[in-house]
């Protein structure tokens, strides 16, 4: 199982992986949870999914077991920026507009966290085992991106996954309802970022 980062400049290097992943997240949020979200040829995409981006593909055996996507807070494509901010600025009818307690942050180092998905055939186990691999490449960004604190919107119980690999996780919204379920907005802040 390997964690490969891809962007706009070495996706020709990676052969069909950045399309693979673009399906397992059509699987994942189309198919499985039924999020009414642009697709095309059975791949999921948005407006966030721009050269600015990064994705994070976990794969083994030409299969795709998991993925994200890292948005640096800084990002600008048309009236978009970040999910988050633009949800916060009512760009987005999908997610409540008070989902921070504060404005969204715009630093260079902080990265919106989004997309996160494991593969819905994988044993419990390999779910567990995906899980903890996704979190790993997570902080490995702090060396190949120089990413500092990725903030994303997520379960409650997320705390508890990020505290077994060693983050700091701190939130920074009210919990809020999305598709009938509880998230909420949190900052991870990697190993020697300073807050």
């Amino acid at each position: 199982m390997q964690a490969t980062t891809l962007s706009f400049s070495n996706i020709h290097d990676h052969g069909s992986l950045f399309t693979d992943l673009l399906r397992a997240r059509h699987e994942s949020f189309i198919v499985e949870r039924k999020w009414d979200l642009p697709e095309d040829e059975g791949m999921e995409f948005d407006q966030y999914d721009t050269p600015q981006s990064r994705w994070i593909a976990i794969h083994d055996d030409g299969r795709v077991l998991g993925g994200f996507r890292l948005t640096p807070t800084t990002a600008k494509c048309g009236v978009y920026s970040y999910m988050i901010k633009d949800a916060q600025r009512g760009l987005l009818d999908t997610i409540p507009k008070d989902l921070l307690y504060e404005d969204a942050p715009v630093e260079p180092h902080i990265f919106e966290f989004s997309r996160f998905f494991k593969a819905s055939h994988l044993k419990a186990r390999e779910r567990t085992v995906v899980q903890m691999r996704l979190l790993k490449a997570l902080l490995e960004t702090r060396e190949t991106l120089g990413v500092r604190a990725a903030i994303g919107i997520g379960s409650p119980n997320w705390e508890r996954w990020m505290k077994r690999i060693g983050l700091h996780i701190e939130n920074v919204g009210p919990e809020i309802k999305i598709d009938g379920k509880e998230n909420r907005c949190q900052i991870t802040w990697l190993p020697g970022a300073y807050q």
